[in-house]
C-alpha cells in the first residue's frame, strides 16, 4: 500500500483505538457500541467515525423526570434533538394519553401524554404548548415490541405494549385494545425503517475481510484495536448486535434465560472460567446447550472465542488450550453464519502460519476440517464426544445385529447413520445383497429405524436421556430393512441368520399369523437351534421368549370370560325395584363403603385367579413344545433355521412389516377398525389382526400416491379409491414405502445406483407416482394436501 494510504488508514483508525482501548472495560462506555448505516459515506467510513460520549449509568428511565437522563442515549445513536417543546416538532407521528409503569418503593401507574416521532418515543407531563418533556426512547433497528395480550387484561383490566430501547423499558397501558394495537403498530412501523445496527467488531471484521492479503494492515488492525484481542476483564457489551428486551416471547421462557444481551455477556464470563476450572467439561457443555437453546448466541461465540485465541500472553498454557478445546466442541457442533465463518477460517490460517507444529496448530487444522462437514446438531454433545474432541479422537461405537453379534466402529461428530450402515455391510460382507440394510434404535420392548442422514452422536446422546428417564438399556441394531429378494440369500450367509432371527421377533410380537400347533413347532425349532439336542441340564429359556404370549392371555380371559353363577342373595338384589333398596339415610356412607370394599375384594380375586390360570397354560404350553424339542435330535443349527423359516414362509405376507393401523371404513372417517398395514416389496395389504389371509392388496403399480394428510392419518390412493389409516406410525410407514420404492428404481436399472437405506422425504404432502418412469427418491413430487 502507498505511503498515503498508510497515512489515511492510520488517521481513520484513530477513533476505534480509543474504542478498544476501553472496551469491556467500564460499563458507562456502552453507548460506544452501535453505529447506524446510513451513518457510513460511500466508500464504508463516516466522517467522525465514531462520536466518543461518556453517559452515565442511571435507571431506566423510571424515577427520574429531567431532560438530562436521556439526552446521552440520544448523543450515542443519532443526533441529538434540540430542547424544544411539544409543538415545535414537526414529524410527530401518533399522540395521546397512555399508562406508564414506573417502579418505586412499589410498582404504580402514572398517566403521561406520549408522542412518537421518527426517532423517538417520548413522554410529557401534558399535552398543552411548552409541557415538559420527562422521558425519551430512542428508536433502532435493535428495539422491540411486546403486543398486547388477554392475559394481561384479565389480570390488570387494561391492554398493555412493552418497549424495549437500549437503555429504557416502557410498559404502557390503556383501555381500549384497538388504541394499544394502534400504537404497537406505529412503533413497530418505525423500527422496520432504521437501517440495521453495527457493532464495532462487525466494522472491524469487515475491515480484517477487505484487507486480509494484506498483512501490514491486518497487523495494523489488531494492534490498534484491542477489542479484537485476549482480555482477562469482563465484557459489559456484547461483540454482535442483539435485539433488546425479554426472551419470555420469543424464545425459551422457563428456561431461566435473561435477554440475548445478557446472556452473551454471561456467555464470556463463562469462557473465562475455563482458564481455571479442574473440569471444563461442564462449562463446555453448559455453553452448548445455551447455544442450542438460543441460536442467536452462536455467532457471538465464535467471536469472543476468536478473541481470546488472539494475541495470547501464553498461548502454549494448559489454560490457554481450554479455548482451542472449546472452539473444537463448537465447530463440530454449529456452523458459524457466513460473515463470521470467513472471518473464523481467516483467524485459523493465520494462527498456522504464526505457529506451526503447534498444539495451537493441530486445533486449528481439525477445526477447519470440521467445519467442511458439520451440520446443526439435534443435541449437546454428551461428556464422552466432549473428552474425545478435546483429545481430536474418535469415539468408539457399538453396532449390535441380530443373534448375539456386534461390531465396534470408530465415528467422528459428522458420521451418519447411512455411513455406518455402509461400513457394517462393508465388515459383514453384505455389499452385494439384493436387500437393503438400515439402523434402529432399540431396547428391550421397542425399536424404531434411524434415518439415512442421522448423525450417530445424536443417536448415542438420546440413548443417556432416554436410558435417565425409562432406565432400560438402549442400543444400535444393524437390521434388514427392505426384503426384496429372500429366495437369493445363501443359507451358510449371515444374512440368513438376520432372516432367521427378524422372523423369530415378529413371530414373539404376535406379528406372525399361524395356528397354536404352527407356533410351538416353531419355538421347539428355536430351542433346537439355541440349545441343540434336549437335555435336562440345558437352561432353557423363558416362555415369552419363544412363543407369544398374548395368545396365552387371550385363551385364559377367553376361558374365565364364561358368566359365573350369582349367588342367591345377588340374584334376589337384581329383582328388586330401586325403589325397595336400602333407603339413603345414616347407614348409607356406611353400605357404600361396604359395596366398595367387596367389589375392591373380587378383583382381586380375579386377579388372582387369572394369574393362577396364566401359569396353568403357560405350563402346559411349555410341556407341549419340550416334547417337540425332543422330537428334534439330530437337527443341525442350520436345519433347524431352514425348517422354522420353511413354516413361516407358508404365511403369503412374509417378509412384509406389520403396523398396527385404524382404518376408515368410509371417507368422512365415521367409522374404523384395527386392522394389520402390511408394506412388503410388491405391495401394500391389509390384514385382521391375527389371520393370515389379507382382506386386500394392492400392488404398487396401481398405486397412485400416497403420504401424510395430517398429524396422524396416512393415506393412499389405489385408483379410485382413497383408503386412510390413522396410526402413530406414519413417518415409518413413509420412510419404508419410499425405500422400497427407489429400491424398485434402482433395480429397473433406471437413474444411477445409489445405497439408500431410509427415505429422507417424510414431509407432510402427497407423492404422486408416475407409471411411465419412477424418479429418484429425492425427486418424488410433495403436494400439500
Amino acid at each position: 500500500m502507498p505511503l498515503q494510504g498508510v497515512c489515511w488508514f492510520l488517521c481513520c483508525r484513530q477513533g476505534f483505538s480509543l474504542l478498544g482501548r476501553d472496551y469491556g472495560e467500564k460499563e458507562e462506555e456502552e453507548s460506544f457500541e452501535l453505529r447506524n448505516k446510513e451513518d457510513l459515506t460511500s466508500n464504508g467510513r463516516s466522517p467522525a467515525e465514531v462520536t466518543v460520549s461518556q453517559p452515565t449509568c442511571t435507571a431506566n428511565g423510571t424515577n427520574g423526570h429531567t431532560v438530562s437522563e436521556v439526552s446521552d442515549e440520544m448523543k450515542s445513536l443519532i443526533i441529538e434533538k434540540n430542547k424544544m417543546g411539544l409543538e415545535e416538532d414537526p414529524e410527530l407521528l401518533v399522540k395521546g394519553w397512555l399508562l406508564r409503569e414506573v417502579r418505586g418503593n412499589w410498582i404504580k401507574q402514572r398517566r403521561y401524554w406520549f408522542v412518537l416521532s421518527q426517532d423517538s418515543l417520548d413522554y410529557y407531563s401534558g399535552p398543552e404548548k411548552g409541557a415538559r418533556r420527562l422521558g425519551t426512547l430512542v428508536l433502532t433497528s435493535l428495539c422491540s415490541v411486546i403486543w398486547p395480550d388477554k392475559q394481561t387484561y384479565k389480570e390488570t383490566g387494561y391492554w398493555s405494549i412493552t418497549v424495549y430501547g437500549r437503555k429504557h423499558c416502557y410498559r404502557l397501558y390503556t383501555k381500549h385494545f384497538n388504541e394499544a394495537v394502534h400504537w404497537a403498530c406505529a412503533i413497530q412501523k418505525i423500527i422496520d425503517t432504521k437501517a440495521p445496527v453495527e457493532t464495532p467488531t462487525q466494522l472491524l471484521i469487515r475491515d480484517i475481510e477487505e484487507n486480509k492479503f494484506n498483512p501490514e494492515v491486518v497487523e495494523h488492525i489488531y494492534q490498534h484495536n484491542p477489542i479484537l484481542k485476549y482480555t482477562q476483564g469482563p465484557l459489559y457489551a456484547p461483540l454482535l448486535p442483539f435485539p433488546y428486551g425479554s426472551l419470555e416471547h420469543t424464545y425459551h421462557n422457563g428456561k431461566g434465560y435473561g435477554s440475548v444481551r445478557e446472556e452473551a455477556v454471561k456467555l464470556f464470563n463463562c469462557l473465562q472460567q475455563l482458564e481455571s476450572a479442574r473440569d471444563p467439561v461442564p462449562i463446555i457443555q453448559g455453553v452448548l446447550q445455551t447455544c442450542l437453546d438460543l441460536r442467536p448466541l452462536r455467532d457471538e461465540v465464535y467471536c469472543q472465542l476468536v478473541k481470546q485465541t488472539s494475541y495470547t500472553p501464553a498461548p502454549y498454557t494448559a489454560a490457554h488450550l481450554r479455548y482451542w478445546q472449546l472452539l473444537t466442541c463448537m465447530s463440530c457442533t454449529f456452523l458459524p453464519g457466513p460473515n463470521v465463518l470467513k472471518y473464523l477460517r481467516f483467524h485459523l490460517k493465520r494462527i498456522q502460519s504464526q505457529s506451526p507444529e503447534s498444539e495451537m496448530d493441530n486445533y486449528a487444522s481439525f477445526i477447519s476440517e470440521a467445519l467442511e462437514k458439520t451440520k446443526c446438531r439435534e443435541c449437546v454433545p454428551s461428556w464422552e464426544e466432549i473428552q474425545m474432541l478435546m483429545s481430536r479422537q474418535e469415539m468408539l461405537c457399538t453396532v449390535h445385529y441380530p443373534g448375539p453379534g456386534s461390531c465396534q466402529l470408530y465415528i467422528s461428530s459428522h458420521t451418519t447413520a447411512n455411513e455406518v450402515v455402509r461400513r457394517m455391510q462393508e465388515k459383514l460382507g453384505l455389499q452385494e445383497s439384493k436387500n437393503t440394510f438400515a439402523l434402529y434404535e432399540q431396547n428391550a420392548l421397542w425399536e424404531q429405524p434411524v434415518a439415512g442422514s442421522a448423525l450417530i452422536a445424536d443417536i448415542l446422546t438420546s440413548f443417556s436421556t432416554k436410558e435417565s428417564e425409562s432406565k432400560s438399556q438402549w442400543k444400535l441394531c444393524f437390521k434388514l430393512y427392505c426384503l426384496l429378494d429372500a429366495d437369493s440369500i445363501s443359507v451358510d450367509s449371515i444374512e440368513y441368520l438376520f432372516l432367521f432371527e427378524q422372523c423369530h421377533e415378529m413371530v414373539v410380537r404376535g406379528q406372525l399369523p399361524a395356528c397354536e400347533e404352527d407356533l410351538q413347532a416353531l419355538a421347539s425349532l428355536r430351542l433346537q437351534c439355541l440349545m441343540g439336542d434336549f437335555s435336562t441340564h440345558a437352561p432353557c429359556p423363558p416362555l415369552d421368549e419363544l412363543f407369544p404370549s398374548h395368545m396365552l392371555e387371550a385363551q385364559v380371559l377367553m376361558s374365565l370370560s364364561a358368566p359365573q353363577a350369582l349367588p342367591p342373595c345377588q340374584v334376589a338384589a337384581q329383582g328388586c325395584p330401586t325403589t325397595q333398596r336400602f333407603p339413603t339415610g345414616l347407614l348409607a356412607g356406611t353400605l357404600w363403603s361396604h359395596t366398595a370394599t367387596a367389589a375392591h375384594k373380587q378383583k382381586v380375586e380375579q386377579d388372582m385367579r387369572l394369574r393362577s390360570r396364566l401359569k396353568e397354560e403357560a405350563a402346559a404350553v411349555m410341556g407341549s413344545i419340550l416334547e417337540r424339542w425332543k422330537g428334534l435330535a439330530g437337527y443341525s443349527r442350520m436345519d433347524s433355521m431352514a425348517a422354522y423359516l420353511t413354516i413361516a414362509r407358508q404365511w403369503s405376507g412374509f417378509g412384509c412389516t406389520l403396523y398396527e393401523v385404524d382404518f376408515y371404513i368410509s371417507s368422512t372417517g365415521s367409522f374404523s377398525q384395527k386392522l394389520w398395514l402390511g408394506v412388503a416389496a410388491t405391495s401394500v395389504s391389509l390384514y385382521r389382526q391375527g389371520e393370515a389371509e389379507a382382506l386386500e392388496s394392492f400392488p404398487y403399480g396401481q398405486i397412485c400416491s400416497y403420504g401424510v394428510s395430517d398429524s396422524n392419518t396416512f393415506k393412499i390412493t389405489a385408483g379410485d379409491r382413497d383408503l386412510l389409516f390413522e396410526t402413530t406410525k406414519l413417518t415409518e410407514i413413509m420412510q419404508l414405502m419410499n425405500a422400497y420404492f427407489s429400491a424398485i428404481r434402482r433395480q429397473r436399472g433406471k437413474g444411477e445406483d445409489v445405497d439408500i437405506t431410509i427415505a429422507e422425504s417424510t414431509e407432510v404432502g402427497f407423492h404422486h407416482l408416475a407409471s411411465t418412469q419412477m424418479p429418484t427418491l429425492l425427486e418424488l413430487p410433495s403436494h400439500p394436501v
